[in-house]
């Protein structure tokens, strides 16, 4: 006899309406969190200024000490942080959807690390300094480093594990040529130890200015793969029934990619685990459904980076802990309690 009940894994789509109330709540709830972390952000940082003088520095400028500190170095790391943070969680969202695994994140998978890679080429060999030719650059390096991971891991066989531990093997090597470069280019170190690491500290409003069109260009094209995305959940032979264009879908997606962590990381370096942490809290809400989660993870990335920013400014006063520091002792643990569950996670 057979069954005529539904499949275990329905789409997406055929989920009953009366969930997209509760989640909408939920999504106006992270943009209010987004709204206070920003305002968090410009208020709080390394050197205690008192809110009716940052209040000054935002709307009443003058051109004092505070002033400048608020309006041209906190504002614009805000803005970049708010960048930074929907690029990277849009793009490890985009590529657990796309490669099916729980495990992918453009710092695991060894993308941040490529880009970051061919910027440290271009600053210790080529003597690039500006940032648009470390955006350029970063999405060479990110470009090529995906094709290779995706190739050492099994190309159309390849399996989380072996992505996982493909992207670990080309994330170490791409990390010792980076440490060397820096060993042999004394002269330009310093300009490459804060990036390496993972920082917001360097914002400007031109580097905002000019990493802002390639990340909104991504997080545009990231957004409209969502119904395409959701069909690729079912599996190949689904999705093509679907009418979905899979060599289309997959060559878009890996581009989105590209140019939010091309441009992330050349603003900022190679900031960690944001695109592994935020899709898999963000599915506790919203269930399976990329049209939901994307734009949840567009909303809650920035809350993540702002807020590792905030705390890396602020425990270690009157210095600073990077916020690429910050977010790889968060996102370390999970790391490893993923890895070590018995089951990952469905998509």
């Amino acid at each position: 006899m057979v069954d005529s009940a539904p499949p275990p894994t329905a789409a997406p789509e055929a989920e009953p309406r009366r969930r997209a109330a509760p989640r909408a709540a939920g999504l106006l709830a992270a943009v209010g969190a987004l709204l206070l972390v920003l305002v968090a952000s410009v208020a709080v940082g390394a050197k205690q200024i008192p809110l009716n003088q940052v209040w000054h520095g935002l709307f009443h400028y003058t051109g004092s000490e505070t002033d400048v500190v608020v309006r041209d170095v906190r504002v614009p790391r805000t803005l970049l942080g708010l960048l930074a943070g929907a690029a990277l969680g849009l793009a490890g969202t985009v590529m657990q959807a796309l490669t099916r695994n729980p495990l992918a994140d453009p710092g695991l998978f060894g993308i941040n690390a490529g880009a970051a890679a061919a910027v440290v080429s271009g600053i210790g060999f080529l003597g690039v300094s500006s940032l648009t030719g470390y955006v350029w650059l970063a999405f060479l390096g990110a470009a090529a480093v995906s094709v290779v991971v995706y190739a050492l891991g099994g190309s159309r066989g390849a399996t989380p594990v072996r992505l996982a531990l493909a992207g670990t093997a080309v994330t170490a090597a791409l990390n010792g040529y980076i440490f060397s470069v820096q060993l042999l280019d004394t002269a330009a170190l310093d300009r490459m130890r804060f990036w390496t690491v993972g920082s917001l500290a360097s914002a400007n409003s031109t580097v905002v200015s000019q990493v802002a069109p390639f990340i909104v260009a991504g997080i545009l094209l990231a957004l409209a793969l969502a119904r395409p995305l959701n069909a690729l959940a079912l599996g190949d032979d689904q999705a093509r029934a679907l009418g979905t264009r899979l060599n289309t879908t997959r060559v878009l997606a890996l581009a989105a990619v590209t140019l939010l962590c091309g441009a992330a990381t050349a603003a900022c370096g190679p900031v960690i685990f944001v695109g592994l942490m935020v899709p898999h809290v963000v599915r506790v809400f919203t269930g399976p459904d990329m049209r939901w989660i994307l734009p949840y993870a567009a909303v809650l990335a920035p809350v993540l980076l702002l807020g590792s920013d905030i705390a890396g400014r602020v425990v270690v006063r009157p210095s600073e802990l990077q916020v690429g520091i910050v977010t790889a002792l968060l996102g370390g643990p999970l790391f490893i309690h993923l890895v070590r569950r018995r089951r990952m996670a469905r998509l």
